[in-house]
């Protein structure tokens, strides 16, 4: 053979030889690498881009579900949010949050917002009667949501407390001062939503001095079917 193919012979076993002897170390290690690892991320063409979800939520919700997410106020400084079906409907910059108790009202079968004289409750104030003739006018049907900001149980009574209930809390009669809570439930659910967190305020455990972190959460809430 002529001297060049010779040298190309050699050229070409020397390196198979060695991707075998590579090959057979990281098997044996129980280590592997990537042709991305080697080559680099700037090399490679760019993977599909990530969904994205309704309220920026982790996952998407299937057919006759409405994606919502509500996070509770950070201590006294940091307000609630509230959104649904991609739509904020209660935020500091929208400016329509309020210390105390924040309420959006959705009608559970259209998935539209649901107009209220009020969305938001201060629950220091010694009379709420306001808080419980809107609970009352919640119509059968209804999706309520709802985060705490600051305190929201100082003046929270037996009453109240029942008609949360009702439309299916679960920690409402836990609920006491400068706790945290998000709820989603609705009028006429049978049984306790599934949708629901609460963190005590715990002078031990909380993340702010005086109030606990700030609760997040989302999820998928089923449309009411006739």
């Amino acid at each position: 053979l002529p001297p060049g193919v010779i040298r190309f012979l050699v050229l070409l076993a020397t390196l198979l030889g060695s991707w075998f002897i590579v090959q057979m170390y990281f098997e044996r290690s129980g280590r592997a690498i990537s042709l991305r690892s080697w080559l680099g991320d700037s090399l490679l063409p760019p993977g599909p881009p990530h969904p994205r979800h309704k309220c920026e939520n982790k996952k998407g919700c299937p057919v006759d579900h409405f994606a919502f997410r509500i996070t509770s106020g950070a201590a006294n400084v940091v307000g609630p949010s509230i959104c649904f079906e991609d739509r904020i409907l209660m935020s500091t910059a929208k400016n329509n949050i309020g210390r105390g108790l924040n309420i959006a009202l959705v009608n559970g079968e259209l998935g539209a917002v649901l107009l209220k004289p009020s969305s938001f409750f201060l629950m220091l104030h010694p009379d709420i009667t306001q808080l419980e003739t809107f609970l009352h006018e919640i119509k059968d049907g209804t999706i309520m949501l709802a985060a705490t900001y600051d305190d929201a149980a100082t003046k929270m009574n037996d009453k109240v407390r029942a008609l949360f209930s009702a439309l299916g809390s679960r920690y409402v009669n836990q609920l006491s001062f400068r706790d945290n809570w998000v709820f989603l439930g609705a009028k006429g659910l049978k049984g306790k939503s599934p949708f629901e967190e609460h963190i005590k305020n715990d002078q031990e455990t909380n993340k702010y001095d005086g109030w606990p972190e700030l609760l997040e959460m989302e999820g998928c809430a089923p449309r009411k079917q006739d």
